[in-house]
């Protein structure tokens, strides 16, 4: 490897630590405006109320204000230059690639390339053939990097490719269809089609698609799925199903529907996810009875049989199940007969089933075992069930399976690089190929370990931790502590390039696998859902602890973060046990956990973490709601709030009031352990967010972390 002289000061030891100074100016003002609600007898004072009027001009004013403020304050930290080279030199290192799609010998990916802010859409004539680039978001005319592909789904034949194109982080994704010959976009552009990343079901000849759409004045509510053909207006597509389009069909708001094709099937099958609950529904019809509200839908599950995932192969469906399994099973219908009934063909064992796959001759299935992925092959016409083997221990990003009984995969690991591989699934021999180059990185010097950790009511929690193998245990790592806890998501082992600029400095990353998530099946997600919310806190409070018991690192020198629902994990801690935490990031974290339901995306979350309009739900909300656990006069960690002020589903006032309401608690924190409030306007959730905001982000927050820690590099200055 060739080293820079700035990767060289890199790889040196953190400098010697001393107390954070600061130098700021108080904190900018933020009105108080009291709003008393009543819930269940019980009263809960809202000081901020005001900001949820989000496109008015004080909300706005105040945003710009205390983003200044933050700006200001990053800008005078003297490391922060540095570490940010040192991260886009770690970005630029090598390609990346994902989002892999196998039709016939073609394959479709995205792919961003050293330099380029948003990943390309590229097409590859076999997997050692030539490529070329279809899309390039990057070129799009109007502020260049600020497009991104938000999802795409290749036609049957692979002629044309349908996306969705957004700006800003917005996610407010805008329908295209690209001529894969042409590389140029036809008439389509359908608007109000931003969750389409759970599939556009092509029609067999590619003469049209059925897609969701939301009507005008929504964003995740009331959408139902449309048939669009090639060339026709979008105002004169026909609504086949979803809300409101048969009086048979009892849906919620917060319903998501999808059709979902296959060429060599005879039905349509029709899914349905409720809001973000983890179960869902599905119904098949005849692929030429598809007649919108006439359609004679047979329902073949229902919430009760708790499927997570199925798959329409031919006339037959694959489904994941986790009723009589919280480890869950894979079973078979056979559409052909309409008395058939599900059978299993792969039981439950020691993995958690996580997804399936299907292939011309077979369905793969993705599971997870002790913290790495496994992979099943099920043959879907003898019905035999093989394990695919894997070149080394990590997690399975892609699979595309090919002709011939083989299968393409992307694999990394924590300290192991992206690689793609060919997988012959009968003989076992396994080819690298190009499709992702290795990076250009030196990994040799780092390690990863995964220890379970006891939790307050003993159950033991995985906890991953990622270091250089020298690391000396002597209680001053500067360590990065992350969670998130919610849906059954799982924090899989994935590697990042960038991690290398805080583990070359001598720091510690280490990510908690709290209850919520899906690490230990269906049962770990349930033992922190709704009135059980605080073991996903409590378990992060437990690794928070190890860390400082094994002498890794120390209160003075650990940092959690969490984003999104992990807003509420790092808020709880921080607001429960200050007493861990020097610095702390929420990254548009959930905060307010009693008015989240009032947000467009506040009935999804309704299934995840319950209701106000619940007395037992809104107790448990509450109890561990960030926003009103912070108490004045109360000593908190320095804290970090990252935002987007495009965030459709995290709205800017969440992050905002908790900020807020902590600079309010303490007023004179800006002294020793400030609270900023950093705001990104050209930014959402982080789904679009280029390359150099991410990068800029990053640097941001730990020059922050590095601050507090006391690192002499990054003192303020005035």
């Amino acid at each position: 490897m060739k080293y820079t002289l700035l990767s060289l000061l890199a790889a040196l030891p953190l400098a010697a630590s001393a107390q954070a100074t600061s130098v700021l100016p108080p904190y900018p003002a933020s009105p108080q405006k009291p709003v008393t609600d009543v819930y269940h007898g019980t009263p809960v004072v809202d000081t901020y109320r005001w900001m949820e009027d989000m496109k008015s001009d004080a909300f706005q004013g105040w945003l710009k204000t205390q983003s200044t403020y933050a700006a200001d304050a990053l800008a005078r930290l003297p490391g922060r230059a540095a570490l940010r080279a040192r991260l886009g030199e770690l970005a630029d290192s090598g390609e990346s690639t994902g989002d892999y799609t196998v039709e016939g010998d073609q394959l479709f990916y995205m792919k961003r390339l050293p330099g380029k802010n948003q990943p390309v859409l590229w097409l590859r004539q076999g997997l050692g053939g030539t490529e070329r680039a279809l899309l390039d978001p990057n070129a799009i005319p109007g502020d260049p990097g600020k497009h991104a592909v938000d999802w795409m789904a290749v036609a049957p034949g692979g002629k044309l490719v349908a996306l969705g194109l957004s700006k800003g982080g917005s996610e407010n994704s805008v329908l295209r269809v690209l001529d894969v010959s042409t590389g140029k976009l036809l008439s389509e552009a359908i608007d109000r089609t931003g969750l389409n990343q759970y599939g556009v079901g092509w029609l067999p000849d590619a003469s049209g698609f059925y897609y969701n759409r939301h009507p005008e004045g929504e964003r995740y509510n009331k959408s139902a799925v449309y048939l669009h053909k090639l060339g026709q207006d979008a105002a004169k597509d026909t609504v086949q199903f979803g809300w409101e389009v048969s009086p048979k069909l009892k849906l919620a708001i917060e319903d998501l529907p999808y059709l979902h094709t296959a060429s060599s099937s005879h039905f349509v099958m029709a899914q349905m996810l409720h809001g973000d609950a983890v179960d869902r529904s599905f119904w098949v019809a005849p692929r030429n009875g598809i007649q919108g509200a006439a359609t004679s839908w047979r329902r073949i599950v229902t919430p009760a049989d708790r499927v997570i995932r199925a798959a329409l192969v031919g006339d037959v469906v694959y489904a994941i199940s986790q009723k009589t399994a919280s480890r869950r099973e894979l079973l078979r219908l056979d559409l052909r007969d309409p008395k058939s009934k599900f059978k299993t063909v792969l039981p439950a064992g020691d993995s958690v089933l996580q997804t399936l796959t299907v292939g011309d001759d077979a369905v793969y299935v993705k599971a997870l075992d002790a913290g790495v992925s496994k992979l099943w092959r099920v043959g879907t016409q003898d019905g035999k069930v093989s394990s695919v083997p894997l070149p080394f221990e990590g997690t399975l990003r892609e699979i595309e399976p090919l002709k011939g009984g083989k299968v393409l995969l992307l694999m990394s690991g924590w300290t192991q690089p992206a690689q793609s591989v060919v997988v012959d699934v009968r003989s076992g021999m396994t080819e690298t190929v190009s499709v992702q180059k290795p990076l250009a990185l030196d990994t040799t010097p780092f390690k990863s370990q995964r220890v379970m950790v006891k939790s307050h009511d003993g159950v033991l929690v995985p906890l991953s931790i990622v270091s250089r193998k020298d690391m000396v245990a002597d209680g001053q790592r500067p360590t990065i502590l992350t969670g998130y806890g919610a849906y059954g998501i799982t924090r899989d082992p994935e590697f990042s390039a960038t991690r290398l600029a805080w583990l070359e400095r001598g720091g510690v990353t280490a990510t908690c696998h709290v209850r919520g998530g899906g690490e230990l099946g269906e049962e770990w997600h349930q033992g922190a859902h709704i009135l059980n919310k605080q073991n996903t806190v409590s378990d992060f409070i437990a690794c928070a602890e190890y860390l400082i018991a094994q002498k890794i690192t120390s209160p003075k020198t650990l940092a959690g973060t969490g984003g999104s629902a992990g807003g509420i994990t790092i808020g709880g801690t921080l607001t429960q046990r200050p007493d861990l935490l020097a610095a702390a990031q929420s990254a548009v974290g959930l905060s307010d956990m009693l008015r989240m339901e009032t947000t467009p995306n506040g009935p999804p979350n309704v299934h995840e973490f319950g209701t106000v309009t619940n007395s037992e739900h809104f107790k448990a909300m509450h109890a561990i709601s960030p926003y009103h656990r912070v108490q004045d006069g109360k000593a908190y960690p320095a804290v970090i709030v990252t935002t987007g002020a495009n965030d459709p589903r995290v709205e800017a006032w969440l992050p905002g009031k908790f900020a807020a309401r902590l600079q309010a608690a303490n007023p004179e924190s800006y002294r020793s352990r400030p609270v900023l409030l950093r705001v990104d306007f050209e930014a959402g959730h982080g789904m679009g967010s280029s390359v150099a905001q991410r990068l800029d982000e990053t640097a941001d927050v730990w020059s922050f972390f590095l601050w507090q820690f006391g690192d002499a590099a990054f003192q303020p200055k005035n």
